[in-house]
């Protein structure tokens, strides 16, 4: 039975068509795995479908009936419901797992203002047994795994009795133990008739949990496969327009080494990490969430002391006690949350871009607004940033422009170690391969690191790509002719992975 039928959705935003003509099945009892790179379109339809965002064109029925909800609350209550990429976005991790797994009920118009703990905790461990979940259930939630709460949020919105649940990355938080769980409760909705989206790039996870394969690309369903065995290539290519592989790299070799990491140990290992990055060289860290990508990052950039190890930057060392510390010594570095950590909303674009470097514009303490904003339109020129001029206010750009404003930020001065955390994070393919062209155009004097969980976007930018896994590296790969399965089963933690390869 079609739980849910999508056709010709369209969605704009201003001048940026989103969706262009989306038409989509979900089957009651089915997992169908949704791919596709950033900007592809993926969060848009999922937000129409939840209720977050309306259609511009197009139709959608649920069981048959017209479906076109008003608010999330409205989606919820027809029955789809989204299991988020953010965890503690379906739980409350103050409170104990019985009051999460009920607080559906307490919340419901005409709940008891009196809560029996007692029956508040048999009714929480019917849930739980339902679920197939072994958990105490007067443990606060705080105190549990990730795994543990991550099926907490999926109890949570089975506990609205969903006809479609929509599933975005689930396992990225998780390790493959953990992952198998989650596996095993989806296999149970799925035998109850609940039809599932899964949203996901791990081909461990397509390849354990897809009944079918779904792929967009620019806005478009790019391809559907659905005869088995599934074409997992073929569905990697649909996603990317290409062969994950067939990428345009001139493969530099580098100079001289610029930054070394030496026997630095990363949480959660026993394996120290060390490699080095050298002059015009482009390296991507590849890796899960949890892998350590981030912590590294941090303390290259002065965020996070190195306890053991050290750091080198061209033959000396190198130990920054703040962020700081680090630009004084030529390490730059553009973060991953542009929103939180990058932009600020008040100010226009020259001066979202020359934020760090004004004293280079100064003069006896007074700010040159022509050599500001003369620096500001030749790195809009050079990086492409689509707007009508360096006074426009950042928040009328689109969020590729202003990831590429924030790149280009950090492009303004020479660095010797330019590091760039998920520079690609939100951004549209084109926008991407914009920012990706000019980075390699630049790489010459400095060493960059590219910290990347995509492969593709590893792929796209990389001389080189050193693969992380739970705080240690599991991989060093060349940029050309890569073993593709080799790689994949590397950043999944396949105990079977090939520890190097050239």
């Amino acid at each position: 039975m079609k739980a849910c039928e999508i056709r010709g959705l369209e969605k704009s935003f201003g001048r940026n068509h989103v969706l262009r003509g989306i038409d989509l099945d979900l089957d009651s009892g089915e997992v169908v795995v949704l791919m596709g790179a950033n900007g592809a379109g993926k969060s848009t339809l999922v937000k129409i479908l939840c209720g977050f965002q309306g259609a511009n064109a197009g139709t959608m029925t649920l069981e048959g009936q017209p479906f076109d909800p008003a608010d999330a609350a409205d989606a919820i209550a027809r029955g789809v419901v989204t299991v988020h990429q953010s965890i503690d976005d379906g739980v409350i991790p103050d409170l104990d797992v019985a009051t999460n797994l009920m607080l559906n009920r307490l919340t419901e118009h005409g709940a008891s203002l009196l809560v029996r703990d007692r029956a508040l905790r048999v009714a929480a461990r019917k849930v739980a047994d339902n679920m197939g979940l072994d958990l105490d259930v007067r443990a606060r939630v705080s105190d549990l795994s990730v795994a543990d709460r991550q099926m907490i949020a999926i109890a949570r919105a089975m506990a609205y009795d969903p006809k479609v649940l929509i599933l975005d990355e689930p396992t990225s938080s998780l390790s493959a133990s953990e992952a198998e769980r989650l596996f095993a409760l989806l296999d149970r909705l799925r035998e109850q008739g609940v039809a599932i989206l899964y949203i996901s790039h791990r081909m461990s996870d397509i390849r354990r949990i897809a009944d079918r394969i779904v792929c967009m690309r620019d806005g478009k369903i790019s391809g559907v496969f659905d005869q088995a065995p599934l074409d997992y290539d073929g569905a990697v290519t649909a996603m990317l327009g290409h062969r994950m592989t067939d990428v345009n790299i001139d493969v530099a070799s580098g100079g001289s080494a610029i930054l070394e990491v030496e026997r630095v140990m990363l949480d959660g290992s026993d394996t120290p990490v060390s490699f080095s990055a050298h002059d015009g060289e482009v390296v991507a860290i590849t890796g899960l969430l949890g892998s350590g990508k981030s912590q590294l990052a941090d303390m290259i950039f002065g965020q996070k002391p190195v306890k053991t190890g050290q750091l080198r930057i061209d033959g000396q060392p190198y130990a920054p006690a703040s962020a700081g510390q680090a630009v004084a010594a030529g390490v730059f570095m553009s973060s991953k949350d542009r929103s939180t950590n990058a932009v600020i909303p008040d100010f226009d674009i020259a001066n979202n871009m020359t934020l760090p470097f004004l004293g280079s514009f100064s003069r006896l303490s007074l700010l040159s607004k022509r050599k500001q904003r003369g620096a500001a339109t030749d790195m809009i020129k050079q990086i492409g940033v689509k707007c009508q001029s360096d006074q426009d206010g950042i928040g009328t750009l689109s969020g590729g422009n202003q990831q590429k404003v924030m790149i280009g930020r950090w492009l303004l001065e020479d660095s010797r170690v330019l590091l760039l955390d998920e520079p690609f994070q939100g951004v549209d393919i084109g926008a991407r391969r914009d920012i990706g062209r000019h980075i390699r155009a630049t790489a010459k004097g400095r060493a960059t690191l590219v910290f990347a969980a995509e492969l593709d976007e590893a792929l796209e930018i990389a001389d080189r790509i050193i693969v992380l896994h739970e705080g240690a590296i599991v991989g060093t790969h060349e940029n050309s002719n890569i073993d593709l399965d080799a790689l994949i089963a590397q950043v999944s933690g396949a105990k079977d992975a090939q520890t190097q390869a050239n």
